[in-house]
């Protein structure tokens, strides 16, 4: 497998807007990076620009240390999975797979190695002699990621590959995919919109917005230290909750939410984070996680709300709320909840509140 390094990489179509602007990204060797932004986010376009199946306005793409800019897509040793299958529906899955290496004219025995071997990975070896028609959905895309991990090649490119399949088996070919990176030990860079597909897969996550790069790191260390406030409401589902906050000093600083009447004390470290903020406007977010119903001293914050709905999932429910004007989702244990009894009162936890400037968006 290979590093893929990006450099100042930029894309512009129309010799004005740049529909992705100045991405430096480094993939580790065998590394399982997320490229995860909502739609026209430049995330595909990033993707093909490697692939070579768009052309590098500015700055240079490395795989394995050699420069590919120029070089055709077929020599840059990548294999890519598209959203749509791209199946040939006359040919038989053992034909499918092995149809790109028949191109590159590898010796039949060679062939039939890699084919059996991908269908063995993939648990499609009783499906070889089938015809795609006959595939359920799931089966048709194991059999598109079995045509790249025949070619062998230094890098795996997935474009939303997942998209067109129902929640079941969306949930079922995610365990697959990263069961596969971990058998292969393959470098892997996987675009989604999907902030779920993103937490669950990738080991890297990198997520744009409008063409540019917002923040990359772990799953977990974009959850719980978003750079801004994009960020910390993209990741997390449901997304976290946010009011506009006045920092006042009375006593120590507290904040002042506005469209209410609540004011809440600050603990010692965020009172650090908020003392250059004494008289703004900011952005106080919580996670839906971070709302409950039931109390311990010291830690939570009560707010009184006004109901709105309740949502069970089971084990857990999501309740609708509104403080103020804006409606808030917490995320809270069923058994918390007593459907005779209405609630008024949520609680926030202290320690897990989150502080945004108001005009630059970027996490205090």
């Amino acid at each position: 497998m290979a590093e893929v390094i990006l450099k100042n990489v930029s894309k512009t179509y129309d010799g004005k807007s740049k529909s992705v602007l100045d991405v430096n990204l480094t993939i580790n060797d065998k590394e399982f990076v997320v490229l995860v932004g909502p739609s026209g986010c430049g995330k595909s376009t990033t993707l093909r620009m490697v692939a070579g199946l768009e052309e590098i306005t500015e700055g240079e793409i490395y795989i394995d240390g050699k420069l590919i800019n120029d070089v055709p897509p077929k020599d840059r040793d990548i294999a890519m999975v598209f959203q749509n299958y791209a199946l040939y529906p006359h040919m038989t899955v053992y034909e499918n797979l092995a149809f790109g290496l028949k191109l590159r004219k590898f010796s039949k025995e060679e062939i039939k190695i890699r084919v059996t071997e991908a269908a063995r990975i993939l648990d499609l070896t009783e499906y070889l002699n089938r015809k795609p028609k006959t595939l359920s959905g799931g089966q048709r895309q194991r059999v598109a990621v079995g045509r790249a991990i025949v070619r062998k090649p230094k890098v795996f490119l997935f474009d939303e590959p997942l998209s067109n399949l129902d929640a079941k088996l969306r949930v079922q070919m995610r365990t697959e995919i990263s069961k596969l990176h971990k058998r292969l030990d393959a470098t892997i860079i996987y675009v989604t919109h999907d902030q779920v597909e993103a937490m669950t897969m990738g080991s890297k996550i990198v997520v744009m917005k409008d063409g540019v790069v917002q923040q990359v790191g772990s799953p977990l260390t974009l959850y719980n230290n978003p750079v801004n406030k994009f960020v910390a409401g993209f990741i997390g589902s449901p997304s976290m909750n946010f009011i506009e906050a006045e920092v006042i000093e009375s006593d120590g600083i507290k904040l002042n939410l506005f469209n209410t009447d609540i004011i809440f004390n600050m603990s010692e470290l965020y009172k650090a984070k908020l003392r250059a903020f004494i008289g703004k406007t900011i952005f106080l977010g919580i996670r839906p996680e971070g709302i409950c119903l039931s109390p311990e001293e010291g830690k939570y914050l009560p707010v009184n709300v006004k109901l709105e709905l309740i949502e069970p999932m089971g084990y857990e429910s999501f309740i609708y709320f509104m403080i103020g004007k804006e409606q808030f989702t917490g995320r809270v244990n069923s058994s918390n909840i007593n459907k005779d009894e209405q609630i008024k009162t949520i609680y926030l936890i202290s320690d897990k509140l989150y502080f945004f400037d108001r005009d630059s968006l970027n996490s205090i």
